[in-house]
């Protein structure tokens, strides 16, 4: 039986270059790309740095909007602050609930299962009674949410948001700001078929823009749709 032929140089370089662009950069609030959000990442940034009255918020959004990069955003914001500060999705909380933080990120409380909801209800208790500050995602306003109603109420004592997801004119420009920031125009239909082939979520939009700038660079070639329709393909 033959021995499998060796990928080829060039292909190996471009899978490399697909495992890059599947690790965007870490959320941060400086790199969430507002939109319409103003407001609310404003209200997410106060909370995180534990300013202001408010000691709860609650977000909610479809998939992609960008609510789980901001719970993980403000985690990390408001652990530079010197808080002892936790990230738990639904999937956590239930073997968490009683971790000690002093900013606490809940993801996903429309998942919770009965015992975890009470979990939550007697965390929001806790802090409304002034221990620590919580953020709380999920996937429909309070009242919308097929939960206990105690919880469901108490989940819209703090400021309630719902998280806008960017259109895909905003997604474009995002794209276009950050090739001009590189040093490059982006050439048209680049955006349009990365919205089309690659995952919609604006990080990694840009970390696959961000990775074909090297891949341009190293193969001294311009960034245009047969680039990365050759690049995609690799996958």
């Amino acid at each position: 039986m033959p021995e499998p032929r060796a990928m080829p140089v060039k292909m190996r370089r471009m899978k490399q270059l697909l495992l890059d662009i599947v690790a965007p950069p870490a959320p941060s609030l400086d790199n969430f790309v507002m939109g319409c959000n103003a407001e609310l990442l404003h209200a997410v940034c106060e909370l995180a740095a534990g300013q202001g009255n408010e000691r709860q918020l609650y977000l909610w959004g479809a998939p992609g909007s960008g609510r789980t990069h901001l719970l993980q955003a403000a985690v990390a914001s408001a652990a530079t602050c010197g808080m002892e500060a936790n990230y738990l999705p639904a999937s956590a909380f239930a073997d968490a609930a009683d971790t000690p933080a002093d900013f606490l990120a809940v993801d996903d409380v429309d998942t919770l299962d009965a015992n975890a909801q009470i979990d939550l209800f007697n965390r929001i208790n806790s802090v409304r009674e002034g221990h620590g500050r919580i953020l709380v995602a999920g996937n429909a306003a309070p009242a919308q949410l097929e939960l206990r109603i105690d919880l469901t109420t108490r989940l819209g004592w703090g400021l309630v948001y719902q998280v806008q997801a960017l259109t895909d004119a905003e997604k474009v420009q995002a794209l276009t700001t950050r090739a001009a920031g590189r040093g490059f125009d982006l050439q048209p239909g680049v955006a349009d078929y990365l919205l089309r082939h690659w995952r919609r979520d604006l990080p990694s939009l840009l970390a696959a823009l961000d990775t074909l700038d090297h891949y341009s660079l190293a193969t001294k070639r311009p960034i245009t749709v047969p680039l990365l329709r050759e690049v995609l393909r690799a996958e």
